[in-house]
């Protein structure tokens, strides 16, 4: 089984990501997901934006990393997305990144992805944060001609649409989006 550090949104640790981080238990992998705003959630996206940048969001979620063995998969939600793709680059002994509602470009954080780390990226087809901010144009770089790193689009227009509990949450691709997680955390324990 796969053991994982997954990293919340800028809303916060979250009863939907610690849901989504109960269903990858259940299936048998250690999952970590660290609250990196100490019990603190947002209902604004704005809000969980701007208390990220005063807490030092990236710089914690690196010392957390560093108190874990090397051999994880990295995993993230929106914000959580950039310390798990920047760990997955760049800190040796990485298994995999799993980014969801958000994506990089491959040369963010190294001149390029590293061989042999796959990473699947889930977003929705329509999600203004995804689709305008640049996200999607970087998943697509990212995966292009490579056969282990896979984007996955999904009809509509919701960001958080993994999330149970929200606004946002779309069972269909949500149930479809934790299918091919675990089919890709079973990949990389093979």
């Amino acid at each position: 089984m796969a053991e994982v550090l997954l990293f919340h949104h800028a809303l916060g640790l979250t009863e939907g990501v610690r849901a989504f981080a109960d269903g990858l238990r259940r299936a048998g992998h250690t999952v970590h997901v660290p609250d990196l705003y100490g019990g603190r959630t947002f209902e604004d996206l704005a809000e969980g934006v701007a208390h990220s940048s005063r807490t030092g969001f990236a710089e914690r979620a690196a010392r957390t990393a560093g108190e874990l063995p090397e051999d994880l998969v990295y995993a993230g939600f929106s914000l959580g997305v950039m310390p798990a793709q920047k760990l997955a680059q760049t800190r040796p002994g990485a298994r995999g990144a799993l980014l969801l509602s958000g994506c990089l470009p491959a040369d963010a954080f190294a001149e390029e992805w590293p061989e042999g780390v796959p990473v699947q990226v889930h977003g929705m087809d329509a999600d203004p944060y995804f689709t305008d901010d640049g996200d999607l144009a970087a998943a697509r770089g990212l995966v292009a001609g490579a056969a282990d790193r896979e984007l996955f689009l999904y009809p509509g227009s919701a960001h958080l649409f993994a999330e149970r509990g929200t606004a946002s949450y779309a069972p269909e691709a949500a149930a479809l989006c934790a299918e091919r997680v675990l089919s890709f955390l079973e990949g990389v324990t093979a």
